[in-house]
């Protein structure tokens, strides 16, 4: 009878696996299993989301999840342990536990197996609260220039707040009374406990997105410390530093300080405080409009006032109250003018004239008919040449000789 043929033997490690040599999912467990038992006992803290103690039992389960971002592990303690605390450990709770990993191979889980577990106590929450706070401040987060101011009269209002809560009662009634048509987008999350900052930065997200929020007040009533934790913690901040939208923080009262007050736009002491600072008061506007109205009427009758005066005393002029007298003044000035003008026209053509016939007495005096109004004559020959030496005519030459009162021939004499 012939054996069974051998199986090959399995990879050693997890990278010499292929697909034709694969481990089976016991080996991976078993594998997963021996390298979680080889990690320390450690210290963990965390926020309690869920509690699971039955009576009689031996073990209890509780669920510790990180305040910061949405990651849990599965704690089984010892109920000797949780009964040692001097006082009992409630869901919400900051506790720190010792805890040793492990990993169910059955099931494929992790979980921690608690030794020891303590609350986180008030001091230290504000120690850690304040190393915080100068982190974000050196960063810049907190600073006064990175602030947006709120808008006189928003189309929209973003409201985040408890389930049924007096603070959203209180923010939304105040802003009607003051402004009745104010219209709100409403967004109702946890705000207190392990969910309350992931549900406070979804809905400051969706807010934040909406085109008609001008405006994201968070509000919430007062509580301790340890109830207004998600309100100091680090990925709301960021988160309300990041919005484009301007953020009203309304946490508690006066005497709260949670960091959501340094990071925001501007922080209200109260969330009927924050009603005054999100929508103007409708009556004193009117007020303001009716006192602007006034005080424009007033001005406006002030010039009218000071105008129709002045026209008065333009009217009252002597170039107004005889507007002719003016015409008349400058017809005078023109008559003058013009008549000066005459006179020296009528002076400069006399004196020329005078040049005139003082330059024709000389023309006359010297011209050539005066000479011969002395009783000179003028011999020219037939071509019109003056004769000036009688050696050049000829015996018997016809001349023409000229006279004061005319002309006649004669011929030259042998």
């Amino acid at each position: 009878m012939s054996s069974p043929p051998e199986r090959p033997a399995l990879p050693e490690r997890a990278g010499d696996t292929t697909a034709e040599h694969p481990w089976p999912v016991r080996l991976l467990s078993m594998k997963i299993a021996e390298y979680v038992d080889r990690m320390s006992v450690l210290w963990v803290e965390g926020q309690v989301v869920q509690l699971n103690r039955r009576p009689g039992a031996r073990t209890a389960y509780l669920t510790l999840r990180d305040p910061d971002v949405d990651m849990s592990l599965s704690v089984a303690i010892q109920v000797n342990a949780l009964d040692a605390m001097a006082a009992p450990v409630a869901e919400g709770a900051r506790v720190v536990v010792q805890a040793k990993p492990s990993f169910w191979t059955q099931r494929g889980t992790l979980m921690l197996d608690g030794r020891q577990i303590r609350p986180v106590g008030v001091g230290e929450l504000l120690a850690r609260i304040e190393y915080l706070k100068r982190n974000l401040a050196s960063e810049g987060l907190f600073d006064a220039d990175r602030k947006r101011p709120l808008p006189f009269l928003p189309r929209r209002i973003g409201l985040i707040c408890g389930r049924a809560s007096a603070a959203e009662n209180d923010v939304v009634e105040n802003s009607r009374r003051r402004w009745p048509t104010a219209r709100f987008e409403i967004r109702q999350v946890a705000v207190q406990g392990a969910s309350a900052v992931t549900e406070v930065s979804q809905a400051l997200r969706e807010l934040d997105a909406a085109p008609e929020v001008d405006v994201i007040v968070i509000a919430r009533g007062g509580g301790s410390v340890e109830d207004l934790l998600p309100f100091s913690n680090e990925a709301m901040i960021r988160a309300v530093a990041a919005a484009r939208t301007p953020v009203v923080s309304a946490i508690g009262h006066d005497v709260d300080s949670p960091l959501l007050d340094l990071v925001a736009d501007h922080r209200a002491s109260t969330p009927t405080d924050a009603a005054k600072a999100i929508v103007p008061d409708a009556e004193r506007e009117h007020q303001l409009v009716q006192a602007a109205r006034t005080r424009g009427r007033r001005a406006l009758e002030a010039r009218l006032h000071h105008e129709r005066r002045r026209l008065v005393e333009l009217r009252s002029r002597p170039v107004l109250a005889d507007p002719g007298a003016f015409v008349r003044v400058q017809r005078e000035v023109v008559a003058a003018l013009r008549a000066r003008a005459r006179r020296r026209a009528e002076a400069q053509l006399h004196r020329h004239q005078d040049g005139v016939a003082h330059l024709g007495a000389q023309l006359r005096t010297l011209s050539p008919q005066s000479t011969l109004d002395r009783g000179y004559a003028i011999v020219q020959r037939v071509g019109g040449e003056i004769v000036m030496d009688p050696e050049e005519l000829d015996v018997d030459e016809l001349l023409r000789v000229t006279v004061a009162r005319g002309d006649f021939g004669v011929r030259t004499a042998g």
